[in-house]
């Protein structure tokens, strides 16, 4: 009997990687986020300076008198009023934050903290409904509080959603009464 002797296959050493290659592509990457970024930037930028013409918004005033309503919640942005998804991003509307509203016969004041803060005088109220979406937010039906109001010579809708849901049918009840009492004095 003849031994048999196998013969191993002639070993093969592992493939190199090509870290020049990838740190090209890693590199190229970054820029390419880099530059998406920057272009996201200019075109809310030149949003901003389209929308230039909007008149500074209301402060608060000193003794607004007892709140009606108080909601705590989250401030989705502001739209021109109908057209959800042209959003406003001048004097700050555009930001989102956290949000405490408080309703008095004077008006609703909107504090954000980390963003300006806004007053909408009770003659500028226009309406109010629970909708679905505004600008870059959608939700359930119903899922967001749509503020119209007039500020100068336009028409703007601001989406609230508050931390407890239910109570944004009062919001709506509350808003209609007084924006109808409101017309009548007029």
């Amino acid at each position: 009997m003849t031994p048999v002797i196998l013969l191993a296959a002639e070993k093969e050493s592992a493939e190199v990687t090509d870290w020049a290659a990838r740190i090209g592509w890693v590199v190229g990457l970054a820029l390419f986020v880099a530059l998406v970024y920057w272009l996201m930037r200019e075109g809310w930028r030149w949003r901003g300076t389209l929308q230039g013409d909007l008149p500074e918004l209301h402060s608060a005033p000193d003794d607004p008198g007892p709140a009606k309503l108080e909601l705590s919640g989250r401030y989705h942005g502001s739209t021109t009023a109908g057209q959800w998804l042209d959003r406003i991003v001048a004097r700050g509307l555009g930001t989102r934050s956290r949000a405490e509203l408080t309703l008095t016969d004077a008006g609703l004041a909107v504090e954000r903290p980390g963003a300006e803060d806004f007053f909408v005088p009770a003659d500028a109220l226009r309406g109010a409904r629970l909708d679905k979406g505004i600008a870059g937010k959608v939700l359930t039906e119903g899922g967001l509080l749509i503020v119209t109001w007039a500020h100068g010579e336009r028409l703007i809708d601001s989406g609230f959603r508050s931390d407890h849901a239910a109570e944004h049918n009062e919001w709506v009840q509350t808003l209609h009464h007084m924006i109808n009492k409101t017309e009548g004095a007029r």
